[in-house]
């Protein structure tokens, strides 16, 4: 529970209909399943104790009354238990018999909620026994105490106050407006949902997008529970469909027909991150609602740390599945020349500019140009690629730059700078065997400046190739990289653009392209502003500021979700657990919050660039933040990190 985290989990017993004690046993079996697994929620389906499918055995008082006394078996059995459990049966009130959920923890019932929409049309008959419930809590004595009745009831944990649910019953999510919609509005992270969904072709897929799609919109953790097997298969089959979703992900699903039962940890924080950025998030009076509390028995200052089972992935910015992946670099290269489209289309130029330096970022910048230009119908002899050899510039860069600049079919122009920058030094008084980063972003501006100037003479626009992983650490030349008209690759991470490339590469059917596109991608990362050493690259990016898979790591969970440094570097630790040992990632973690926070000035004022995902750093756009704001407060809560 340390870092926002609880584990919840989803159970289908293997039932006997009508049989109430076999039942509750096996319900108590999954109880204790759950125990070992330290599960803080457990639900499980719709009318669990009788089965759901006992038809006019429901008009039997002999079954309800069972269900009841089985109902406070489970409660009894709770007594020395701190997880909450979520069962199904039928209760009875004023005549009427209602499809209800009990709330069971420590030994008490702490609410019954209602059915609120029966179903009773095709398959389903739940009118011909049961009433729908209603949504204002009431007052009911069950099991000799007074506990509440009613659809609108919270249950918050009293001394780990983001653990707060709802409750809803199968069909109720099925409808236009859910309870679960006025559940999360009124304050409730997490729904746990009872459900006896029968199985029919391709049902499995809807089921599994509906519950995706509502923990997406309410900003939830959801938890289905679903009817399995010994259910009757007089009619109707069950397959024991459980999910647990989280914000529209599906975090742990059962296999079709296995009864079992799946668990997760559910990311509470980043729920309430979340729904606190979106200021549109908002709608039922949390006062309409009545709020049942319960405590984990916790001690108040030390909470535990689970042992998380959820993967959390080491590149979030990229797709595990190739066909995602595939995907996903499709739509990013589209959104790329659909933007540079727009702007050469409202500026009325048929030329851009851009400096070639044989690495990736220049290399995703000329593609994504490239196409463009395909897609404008321009003539790709109105792209100039420019490479600029210098100090640095080693011959596998410079072959690569030329190599892709013949495959494009666009205009190449080379001009070294060498000499204009010696000049420079010799203005400056800057000593030229003094590698120092006067020497270094000397090189920068200049090849800047020959863009830029470059761009007036033909009346064109210089592409900007810098990404956000270099904008996050503040990794570029103020007023050199930096600038430019339109920067093209602005909002997407080191780590992608890789990925990027190599779609490219695939795609492509010009052989020489490929291998030209393979050798680049194969290329260190590097400035190359120092000399080379025996002919190859000697300044190494990673070397320097750190690998750049911890870096785009860091920047997904610190702007996407604010996570504090404790958190950010708990999930890192987990994540590339088999890659660094935890003091290089406290270490290039350390570096990150340094770097960002000092290097917004250059943030500030970044050119124009289309956003392709979920994080960008535009100033303009998702990232708001002082130049001068200081990281004090991060540091300290690192520095007391080990």
């Amino acid at each position: 529970m340390k870092h926002g985290f609880i584990r919840v989990a989803a159970a289908t017993p293997v039932i006997k209909v009508a049989d109430c004690k076999h039942n509750a046993n096996r319900i108590i079996d999954m109880i204790d399943k759950a125990k070992l697994q330290e599960v803080n929620l457990l639900v499980f389906p719709e009318l669990s104790i009788t089965g759901y499918t006992c038809g006019d055995l429901f008009l039997q008082d002999t079954l309800l009354n069972r269900a009841q006394d089985e109902i406070n078996r489970i409660k009894e059995y709770t007594r020395d238990l701190e997880l909450v459990v979520v069962v199904g049966f039928p209760y009875r009130m004023n005549g009427k018999l209602y499809n209800t959920a009990a709330v069971i923890q420590a030994g008490k019932v702490l609410g019954l909620i209602p059915k609120l929409n029966i179903p009773n049309y095709t398959e389903f008959y739940e009118l011909r026994h049961f009433t729908p419930g209603f949504a204002e809590p009431i007052p009911v004595n069950f099991l000799g105490e007074e506990i509440y009745f009613g659809s609108r009831l919270l249950f918050q944990c009293s001394n780990l106050p983001e653990f707060i649910f709802g409750v809803e019953i199968c069909e109720d999510l099925w409808v236009p407006y859910p309870p679960s919609t006025a559940h999360c509005t009124a304050g409730a992270l997490l729904i746990a949902n009872l459900s006896a969904s029968n199985e029919t072709a391709g049902k499995d897929t809807y089921r599994r997008d509906l519950i995706n799609s509502q923990s997406a919109r309410l900003v939830c953790g959801y938890i289905y529970a679903d009817a399995g097997d010994g259910e009757s298969s007089t009619d109707l089959v069950f397959a024991g469909h459980n999910l647990i979703a989280e914000n529209g992900t599906i975090l742990a699903q059962t296999k079709a027909f296995q009864n079992d039962l799946i668990f997760s940890e559910i990311d509470l924080r980043r729920l309430i991150n979340e729904r606190r950025r979106m200021n549109t998030y908002a709608g039922q009076n949390p006062a309409e609602y009545r709020v049942v509390p319960f405590s984990l028995g916790l001690g108040e200052a030390i909470l535990p740390e689970l042992s998380l089972s959820r993967r959390i992935d080491p590149s979030p910015f990229i797709p595990s599945d190739k066909a995602s992946r595939d995907q996903r670099c499709k739509d990013i290269i589209n959104i790329q020349a659909a933007g540079l489209k727009t702007r050469i289309s409202h500026i009325g130029t048929k030329v851009a500019v851009i400096g070639l330096s044989g690495g990736l970022d220049s290399t995703l910048a000329l593609l994504i140009t490239n196409k463009a230009f395909e897609i404008m119908g321009l003539d790709k002899k109105g792209i100039l690629a420019v490479t600029m050899p210098c100090f640095g510039t080693t011959d596998r860069t410079y072959r690569n730059a030329l190599a892709l600049a013949k495959c494009l079919g666009i205009t190449l122009k080379e001009i070294p700078i060498r000499e204009a920058v010696e000049l420079h030094f010799r203005d400056i008084g800057q000593d030229a065997d003094i590698h120092d980063i006067t020497y270094e972003n000397s090189q920068a501006r200049e090849r800047t400046q020959i863009l830029m100037d470059l761009a007036n003479k033909y009346n064109g626009i210089v592409i900007g190739t810098g990404d956000l992983s270099e904008l996050a650490l503040g990794w570029a030349t103020y007023n050199g990289d930096h600038m430019s008209m339109y920067a093209v690759n602005s909002s997407i991470p080191k780590t992608l653009i890789s990925h990027l490339v190599s779609y490219f590469s695939e795609v492509s059917k010009d052989e020489e392209l490929k291998a030209v596109l393979m050798d680049i991608l194969d290329t260190p990362v590097s400035p190359e502003l120092l000399p080379p050493t025996e002919g190859k690259i000697s300044q190494k990016t990673e070397d320097i500021v750190g690998p750049y898979e911890l870096h785009d790591f860091f920047l997904y969970y610190i702007v996407r979700y604010g996570f504090e440094p404790s958190k950010v570097y708990h999930l890192a630790k987990i994540a590339f657990a088999d890659i660094y040992q935890n003091d290089v990632i406290l270490h290039w973690l350390k570096t990150f919050y340094r770097r960002f926070f000092s290097q917004q000035y250059k943030r500030s004022c970044l050119p124009d660039g289309p956003k392709v995902g979920s994080v960008s750093l535009s100033p303009r756009g998702d990232w708001r933040m002082p130049s001068d704001a200081s990281a004090t407060l991060w540091l300290e809560e690192l520095n007391k990190l080990k």
